[in-house]
């Protein structure tokens, strides 16, 4: 696979939080420059961005991030809103407590209705998956199936660890088939990433591919 179809699959990403403006603007242009599949950025720059990218590439942003314990009427807010300032696509956080007690009912709650207050745009499910068991993830296969998302993704990026080619596997094994499998955090080579793909992953959250590329070209 050559390095433009594998970018093409690319969440290019910014989301820490000393991340400035200036530093967003030039994901976005990278995000265009290089075809990527989307820019995912804070939720406060989503209007910013939308209005400086216009139609040239996909606003991506995140829900509940990165620990997922909000109530879920906050993250319903926070869904509306990002999709009113221009959001493309979303990418919530679940309530890792409720998995761990087995409150499964409620999470497959909150994806529906988070799912409903996208208002047809794309939902990713963050599920996390350096913190769950073996179990529980394929249990969270099986809700983020049901309650209809576009999207199971490993991680946010934010906590012990990020994809691993086992977790791809396994989340691309157990969800639906109408559910796609995006890999996140740590994936910081072209090889890597063709092997998450060849995996089953459809959408890579990263922002290495890019600097690699820009490395490459500026040497």
């Amino acid at each position: 696979m050559d390095n433009q179809s594998i970018l093409s699959k690319v969440d290019h990403t910014l989301l820490l939080q000393t991340a400035t403006w200036g530093e967003i603007k030039c994901i976005l242009d990278d995000a265009v420059k290089y075809n990527t599949a989307s820019a995912c950025i804070p939720p406060s720059y989503v209007k910013r961005a939308s209005e400086y990218a216009g139609d040239k590439i996909k606003i991506c942003t995140v829900i509940g991030f990165p620990n997922g314990y909000s109530t879920t009427a906050v993250k319903v807010f926070e869904t509306e809103d990002a999709v009113k300032n221009g959001a493309d696509e979303i990418d919530m956080v679940i309530n890792l407590g409720d998995v761990k007690d087995g409150r499964f009912e409620e999470i497959r709650s909150e994806i529906l209705q988070i799912k409903e207050a996208c208002g047809g745009k794309i939902l990713k499910v963050i599920i996390e998956t350096c913190l769950l068991s073996e179990e529980e993830k394929k249990k969270m296969c099986s809700i983020v199936t049901e309650a209809g998302a576009d999207y199971i993704k490993t991680s946010t990026g934010f906590s012990v660890s990020g994809a691993t080619l086992d977790d791809v596997k396994l989340l691309r094994e157990y969800s639906g088939k109408t559910v796609k499998v995006k890999a996140a955090g740590g994936i910081s080579s072209f090889e890597d990433a063709e092997k998450f793909i060849e995996l089953g992953a459809d959408r890579l959250g990263t922002s290495r591919l890019v600097k690699i590329i820009n490395k490459e070209r500026e040497g």
